[in-house]
């Protein structure tokens, strides 16, 4: 989780608080599916789309078995 944290800024966090925490390894581990595909369509974050090489990031820490 620790190289993950960095991607999720403060504003993503506070904007994402009422279902889960965006920086609490339980919570997106818990959630990592639907915050994958919503990464992917572009709705998430609500600012504005992650760049590809920002996704597969996360995607590989998903692969990987979501080690710390």
């Amino acid at each position: 989780m620790r190289h993950i944290k960095p991607l999720f800024r403060k504003m993503d966090r506070e904007s994402m608080s009422f279902v889960f925490d965006l920086w609490s390894c339980r919570d997106v581990s818990k959630h990592a599916t639907e915050i994958l595909k919503r990464l992917d369509n572009g709705t998430m974050p609500c600012d504005g789309a992650w760049p590809k090489e920002r996704v597969d990031i996360f995607r590989r820490w998903i692969d990987s078995g979501m080690a710390d």
